[in-house]
């Protein structure tokens, strides 16, 4: 299936350059950012020794949702993620909003990784964390990975494989040297009154979210119906062997981890010695450096595809002639970026991650049963066995998940979704009264 094709001459100057395996990279690169740093500390504050369980619930429920994704892209070759999805199955009413929230979603989590970036450069150069040095290292930050991507699909994925290896390395790392020092002794440190399962949940969907973006730019992908699902589910069991164990290791090793502000840093000092620390905070930084590459080659391109069908303005679709990169879509990301990190904190930025992807998330997973339903004899990429089923229990998710907010996170959804109707029907007026 491929949706309505897009104005002459835009889309033909994009390059197919993401493989099967950048493709697998990407998708860990972009689950993979800020929160495995700063996470088992938190959770183990929601629900203490028992944290690394919530890992394996909360894994279940997002691989109804993976799974649903798996089928539904592998339906499409073009650029445009949950945007074309949903704008296929629903109409362009429904799809505008995907792609409106999308690309808050991404802006968002972007604007969190960067908070967090700054935070624990500031730990080896003290002079990063004060105001003035924060906004420049933020922008200096920004500035070099929009200037990779703009250059070229190519270089930009080749720096998103080689970030996703360094980030791995040293998570592997401290597995390998923290499973054996696990003790029942500091585990009985980890108790929480009064668990809090549900925020605990909704709390990873922002640590496990991230799968969708690089689905986003399929038009520059080598063979997205073929590639897309095992992308995504190898990434998945990865990601979610990789989270379960460095929270055991966690709660496990620091005693009383939940009080920490470096939960990982504790952990490899506490295993190697205070210098091993400052360990953490490297992989920290490569981490995220490379999360910041991989969102912005991604995400700019649902406004591409938005902009390509004349819902955003025009010069949003312009591809570079030299570059052949949609270079006004990366810089426009870019600097909405970089705005949301100076001017909110990585909590902030996280938790409206987390919960404006839910909507994305529910209607992606509700696509999959129009397009079983409308188009029955039409062969994905990848079918899921068992579809009815899986994506009843996704949509149900993202709902029990969603219904569970507060009135205040509510509203900011509700005002995000009302400014994307707005939009929206400027969009319409303009292409029905083009004069």
């Amino acid at each position: 299936m491929t949706a309505a094709p897009p104005p002459a001459g835009s889309s033909p100057g994009l390059v197919r350059a993401i493989g099967r395996w950048d493709l697998t990279a990407a998708v860990l690169n972009a689950v993979i950012g800020s929160s495995i740093f700063g996470y088992p500390a938190i959770q183990a504050s929601l629900t203490g020794a028992w944290s690394p369980v919530v890992y394996v619930v909360a894994g279940l429920g997002i691989l109804t949702i993976v799974l649903c994704f798996a089928e539904v892209a592998s339906r499409f070759q073009d650029a445009g993620g949950p945007y074309l999805y949903v704008r296929e199955a629903f109409g362009p009413f429904l799809g505008f909003q995907a792609g409106w929230l999308t690309f808050w979603i991404r802006a968002t989590a972007a604007a969190a990784n960067l908070n967090l970036l700054v935070d624990y450069l500031a730990q080896v150069l003290p002079v990063v964390g004060t105001g003035s040095g924060r906004l420049m290292t933020m922008s200096a930050v920004i500035g070099l990975v929009t200037f990779v991507n703009v250059v070229g699909v190519r270089p930009a994925t080749w720096t998103v494989d080689v970030f996703t290896l360094a980030k791995l390395l040293p998570l592997v790392f401290l597995i390998a040297l923290g499973l054996p020092a696990v003790r029942s002794e500091v585990l009985a440190t980890q108790a929480v009154a009064h668990p809090q399962w549900t925020e605990a949940i909704l709390l990873l969907m922002f640590a496990y979210g991230g799968f969708e973006s690089p689905l986003i730019p399929a038009a520059e992908a080598v063979n997205p119906r073929r590639d897309t699902a095992r992308a995504l589910l190898l990434a998945l069991a990865l990601v979610a062997t990789l989270y379960t164990l460095i929270q055991l290791v966690a709660v496990g090793v620091v005693p009383h981890v939940a009080s920490s502000r470096a939960p990982l840093a504790d952990a490899f000092g506490l295993l190697l010695g205070p210098a091993a620390a400052g360990m953490a905070s490297l992989a920290a930084s490569i981490s995220i450096w490379g999360y910041m590459t991989g969102t912005v080659l991604q995400s700019p391109r649902v406004v591409f595809a938005m902009a390509e069908r004349r819902e955003l303005p025009a010069p949003l679709a312009r591809i570079h002639s030299r570059f052949r990169t949609p270079a006004l879509a990366i810089l426009a990301y870019s600097a909405l970026s970089l705005a949301l990190a100076a001017y909110g904190s990585f909590a902030s930025n996280a938790t409206l991650s987390a919960i404006v992807r839910l909507v994305t998330y529910g209607l992606t997973c509700a696509s999959l049963l129009v397009f079983r339903t409308r188009r029955p004899s039409e062969r994905p990429g990848f079918a899921l066995p068992g579809a009815w089923p899986i994506a009843s229990l996704a949509v149900l998710f993202c709902l029990w998940l969603l219904t569970t907010r507060t009135l205040e996170q509510a509203w900011i959804l509700a005002s995000l979704v009302a400014g994307g109707a707005l939009l929206w029907w400027s969009a319409s007026r303009r292409t029905m009264c083009p004069g």
